[in-house]
């Protein structure tokens, strides 16, 4: 498994590619459409699927464009997150700029446990409430790694006063990361990677 992070996205927001044999996911795509499909070309792959770790509008500014330019193009995200492409309340967009910007619905809509198929890789849904009602950490164990959104940064965790945030249901699903393997890679959606059990040593403290 090979991972490209296209950061800078917008608002600092992290965008990675996840490639394995021939094929690539698209995860946050916060970097412009045009970029993502050009590192795909040059990595010699084929998109094969959109994976949202939520639904603020700095994770899915390209969300549409791409389809546009892919339509076979996937979107996939936690059913509770689901409103949040179609309503600019909920994405952030008009809390921020007093401005309407939505998104196309979702094709696929997760739940815990489920699994994304890239390449000879898979991807598992692990649902960590809090940031936003849907937002889901995807993990790779065979291959040591999390993609953990804005539950859980390096040195942070996500803010909760958002639609339907929560910070204590936030602080319950960073307990339940303490199950998976300490060792774990973790790549949020802002900032550096970072040893899991690190990470949430780091956000015991906040």
């Amino acid at each position: 498994m090979k991972i490209r992070n296209l950061f800078p996205g917008s608002w600092g927001s992290n965008c990675y590619l996840v490639e394995d044999g021939g094929e690539a996911l698209i995860i946050d795509p916060s970097a412009s459409a045009s970029a993502i499909l050009r590192a795909i070309r040059e990595d010699g792959c084929t998109p094969v699927g959109i994976l949202l770790t939520h639904g603020h509008f700095d994770h899915i500014m390209s969300v549409d464009t791409l389809r546009q330019a892919e339509p076979t193009l996937k979107v996939y995200i936690h059913g509770a997150d689901a409103p949040m492409l179609t309503d600019a309340d909920k994405n952030g967009f008009a809390f921020f700029f007093r401005q309407e910007r939505v998104w196309n619905a979702a094709d696929i809509l997760l739940k815990d446990g489920d699994e994304i198929k890239v390449g000879g890789a898979t991807l598992t849904v692990v649902h960590t409430p809090g940031h936003s009602p849907g937002s889901s950490c995807f993990l790779s164990a065979e291959a040591g790694v999390m993609f953990t959104g804005d539950t859980l940064f390096s040195d942070n965790i996500g803010r909760c006063d958002l639609w339907n945030g929560s910070y204590g249901t936030l602080r319950k699903s960073l307990l339940s990361l303490r199950s998976y393997d300490g060792t774990l890679t973790i790549y949020p959606g802002h900032g550096d990677e970072e040893r899991l059990s690190r990470a949430l040593d780091n956000a015991m403290y906040i």
